[in-house]
Protein backbone atom coordinates (compact mmCIF):
# COMPACT_ATOMS: atom_id res chain seq x y z
CA UNK A 1 0.00 0.00 0.00
CA UNK A 2 1.48 3.27 -1.04
CA UNK A 3 1.36 6.55 1.27
CA UNK A 4 0.49 10.05 -1.14
CA UNK A 5 2.81 12.20 -1.07
CA UNK A 6 2.29 14.66 1.93
CA UNK A 7 4.19 17.63 -0.39
CA UNK A 8 1.76 17.45 -3.19
CA UNK A 9 -1.33 16.91 -0.79
CA UNK A 10 0.03 20.21 0.92
CA UNK A 11 0.49 21.75 -2.61
CA UNK A 12 -3.12 21.06 -3.86
CA UNK A 13 -4.30 22.80 -0.64
CA UNK A 14 -2.44 26.16 -1.22
CA UNK A 15 -3.78 26.31 -5.11
CA UNK A 16 -7.39 25.53 -3.56
CA UNK A 17 -7.74 29.01 -0.84
CA UNK A 18 -10.13 30.91 -1.40
CA UNK A 19 -10.74 33.69 -3.83
CA UNK A 20 -10.66 36.17 -1.45
CA UNK A 21 -7.76 35.23 0.46
CA UNK A 22 -5.34 34.75 -2.86
CA UNK A 23 -7.04 38.49 -3.49
CA UNK A 24 -5.04 40.34 -0.77
CA UNK A 25 -1.77 39.34 -2.33
CA UNK A 26 -3.47 41.29 -5.51
CA UNK A 27 -4.18 44.72 -3.57
CA UNK A 28 -0.83 44.86 -2.17
CA UNK A 29 0.55 44.13 -5.63
CA UNK A 30 -1.28 47.79 -6.69
CA UNK A 31 0.63 50.40 -7.69
CA UNK A 32 1.65 52.78 -4.79
CA UNK A 33 0.44 55.80 -6.99
CA UNK A 34 -3.03 54.27 -6.99
CA UNK A 35 -3.03 53.44 -3.59
CA UNK A 36 -2.37 57.10 -2.56
CA UNK A 37 -5.06 58.91 -4.44
CA UNK A 38 -7.28 58.82 -1.52
CA UNK A 39 -4.44 60.05 0.54
CA UNK A 40 -3.74 62.98 -1.70
CA UNK A 41 -7.07 64.06 -1.87
CA UNK A 42 -7.48 64.10 1.61
CA UNK A 43 -4.24 66.10 1.90
CA UNK A 44 -5.41 68.94 -0.97
CA UNK A 45 -8.44 69.19 1.31
CA UNK A 46 -6.47 69.71 4.40
CA UNK A 47 -4.60 72.44 2.33
CA UNK A 48 -8.09 74.42 1.20
CA UNK A 49 -8.92 74.55 4.94
CA UNK A 50 -6.13 75.50 6.87
CA UNK A 51 -6.18 78.49 4.10
CA UNK A 52 -9.47 79.27 4.32
CA UNK A 53 -9.06 79.15 7.93
CA UNK A 54 -5.93 81.60 7.78
CA UNK A 55 -7.74 84.72 6.03
CA UNK A 56 -8.89 85.75 9.40
CA UNK A 57 -6.20 86.08 10.51
CA UNK A 58 -3.89 88.00 7.99
CA UNK A 59 -7.32 90.68 8.32
CA UNK A 60 -6.85 91.42 11.94
CA UNK A 61 -3.32 91.53 11.41
CA UNK A 62 -3.87 94.20 9.38
CA UNK A 63 -3.43 93.24 5.85
CA UNK A 64 -6.40 93.42 3.20
CA UNK A 65 -6.50 91.25 0.08
CA UNK A 66 -6.03 93.09 -2.98
CA UNK A 67 -9.14 94.83 -4.26
CA UNK A 68 -11.27 94.53 -0.66
CA UNK A 69 -10.88 98.06 0.71
CA UNK A 70 -12.96 100.90 -0.32
CA UNK A 71 -12.66 104.66 0.75
CA UNK A 72 -15.32 107.36 0.46
CA UNK A 73 -12.65 109.11 -1.56
CA UNK A 74 -11.55 108.84 -5.33
CA UNK A 75 -8.19 110.39 -5.22
CA UNK A 76 -5.86 111.28 -2.65
CA UNK A 77 -2.77 113.05 -1.95
CA UNK A 78 -0.28 111.66 0.18
CA UNK A 79 1.63 114.94 1.62
CA UNK A 80 4.38 112.96 4.19
CA UNK A 81 7.30 115.40 4.82
CA UNK A 82 7.76 114.17 8.18
CA UNK A 83 8.64 110.58 6.62
CA UNK A 84 9.21 110.01 2.91
CA UNK A 85 9.85 106.15 2.91
CA UNK A 86 6.55 106.07 5.40
CA UNK A 87 4.76 108.07 2.58
CA UNK A 88 6.18 106.04 -0.44
CA UNK A 89 5.07 102.83 1.39
CA UNK A 90 1.31 103.83 1.71
CA UNK A 91 1.10 104.99 -1.86
CA UNK A 92 1.92 101.65 -2.82
CA UNK A 93 -0.70 100.05 -0.56
CA UNK A 94 -3.47 102.51 -1.30
CA UNK A 95 -2.44 102.08 -5.23
CA UNK A 96 -3.33 97.97 -4.85
CA UNK A 97 -7.02 98.91 -3.99
CA UNK A 98 -9.89 99.53 -5.90
CA UNK A 99 -11.05 102.53 -5.12
CA UNK A 100 -9.26 105.66 -3.86
CA UNK A 101 -6.15 106.47 -6.38
CA UNK A 102 -2.93 108.13 -5.17
CA UNK A 103 -2.23 111.18 -7.25
CA UNK A 104 0.53 113.33 -7.59
CA UNK A 105 -0.17 117.04 -7.24
CA UNK A 106 -2.74 118.21 -4.21
CA UNK A 107 -4.90 120.31 -6.49
CA UNK A 108 -5.97 117.18 -8.55
CA UNK A 109 -6.83 115.40 -5.11
CA UNK A 110 -10.16 114.84 -3.62
CA UNK A 111 -8.58 114.46 -0.37
CA UNK A 112 -5.19 115.14 1.01
CA UNK A 113 -3.08 113.57 3.70
CA UNK A 114 -0.90 114.97 5.90
CA UNK A 115 1.85 113.39 7.85
CA UNK A 116 3.94 116.16 9.20
CA UNK A 117 5.38 114.49 11.98
CA UNK A 118 7.10 111.00 12.53
CA UNK A 119 9.01 110.51 15.61
CA UNK A 120 11.44 107.84 16.61
CA UNK A 121 12.08 106.60 20.40
CA UNK A 122 14.01 104.53 22.25
CA UNK A 123 13.85 103.96 26.39
CA UNK A 124 15.57 101.41 28.49
CA UNK A 125 12.39 99.05 29.76
CA UNK A 126 14.95 96.82 32.08
CA UNK A 127 17.93 96.73 34.02
CA UNK A 128 20.42 93.55 35.44
CA UNK A 129 20.95 93.24 38.76
CA UNK A 130 24.40 94.55 37.82
CA UNK A 131 22.63 98.06 36.11
CA UNK A 132 23.52 97.07 32.87
CA UNK A 133 20.57 97.74 30.15
CA UNK A 134 18.85 94.24 29.38
CA UNK A 135 15.55 95.39 27.05
CA UNK A 136 15.00 98.35 24.84
CA UNK A 137 11.37 99.85 23.72
CA UNK A 138 11.01 101.32 20.75
CA UNK A 139 8.03 103.84 20.37
CA UNK A 140 7.37 105.23 16.82
CA UNK A 141 4.90 108.26 16.78
CA UNK A 142 3.01 109.66 13.52
CA UNK A 143 0.51 112.49 13.64
CA UNK A 144 -2.19 113.07 10.79
CA UNK A 145 -4.90 114.81 8.87
CA UNK A 146 -7.08 114.25 5.73
CA UNK A 147 -8.88 117.01 4.47
CA UNK A 148 -10.19 118.37 0.89
CA UNK A 149 -8.34 121.03 -0.73
CA UNK A 150 -10.89 123.98 0.95
CA UNK A 151 -9.28 122.85 4.40
CA UNK A 152 -12.33 120.59 5.65
CA UNK A 153 -11.86 117.69 8.06
CA UNK A 154 -12.50 114.14 6.02
CA UNK A 155 -10.16 113.27 9.77
CA UNK A 156 -9.85 115.47 12.53
CA UNK A 157 -6.27 115.52 13.44
CA UNK A 158 -5.02 112.20 15.30
CA UNK A 159 -2.21 110.39 16.18
CA UNK A 160 -0.48 107.04 15.99
CA UNK A 161 1.38 104.88 18.38
CA UNK A 162 3.07 101.69 17.99
CA UNK A 163 5.66 100.24 20.76
CA UNK A 164 8.14 97.49 20.03
CA UNK A 165 10.14 95.44 23.34
CA UNK A 166 13.46 93.86 22.14
CA UNK A 167 16.35 92.51 24.56
CA UNK A 168 20.10 93.58 24.90
CA UNK A 169 23.26 91.93 24.86
CA UNK A 170 26.43 94.11 25.77
CA UNK A 171 28.26 91.72 23.57
CA UNK A 172 26.43 91.52 20.67
CA UNK A 173 26.23 95.33 19.83
CA UNK A 174 26.03 95.16 15.60
CA UNK A 175 23.05 92.79 16.17
CA UNK A 176 21.06 95.06 18.35
CA UNK A 177 21.57 97.70 15.57
CA UNK A 178 20.07 95.10 13.05
CA UNK A 179 17.13 94.18 14.95
CA UNK A 180 16.70 97.77 15.75
CA UNK A 181 16.40 98.57 12.23
CA UNK A 182 13.98 95.43 11.39
CA UNK A 183 12.14 96.59 13.95
CA UNK A 184 11.34 99.78 12.88
CA UNK A 185 10.58 98.65 9.05
CA UNK A 186 8.14 96.37 10.79
CA UNK A 187 6.69 99.68 12.52
CA UNK A 188 5.92 101.59 10.06
CA UNK A 189 4.36 98.98 7.98
CA UNK A 190 2.24 98.59 11.43
CA UNK A 191 1.44 102.30 11.01
CA UNK A 192 0.56 102.08 7.29
CA UNK A 193 -2.16 99.80 7.63
CA UNK A 194 -3.18 101.60 10.39
CA UNK A 195 -3.67 104.43 8.48
CA UNK A 196 -5.14 102.62 5.51
CA UNK A 197 -7.86 101.04 8.09
CA UNK A 198 -8.07 104.47 9.25
CA UNK A 199 -9.09 106.15 5.93
CA UNK A 200 -11.85 103.58 5.18
CA UNK A 201 -13.45 106.04 8.10
CA UNK A 202 -13.13 108.84 6.33
CA UNK A 203 -16.53 111.28 6.08
CA UNK A 204 -17.73 113.68 3.73
CA UNK A 205 -18.15 117.27 5.37
CA UNK A 206 -21.81 117.94 5.43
Amino acid sequence: MTTPDLRLRRDDERTSLSPRLRGDDERTSLDPRLRGDDQQGKRGALRAVLVLASLPLLVSCGFQLRGSATYPFETIYVNSTGSPPLGTELRRILTSSTSAKPVDVASKAQVILDVPIVADDKEVLSLSSAGAVQEYQLTKRITFRLHDTDGNDWLPPAEIVVRRAYTFNQSQVLARDAEEQRLLQEMQTDIVYQLVRRLQAAKKPA
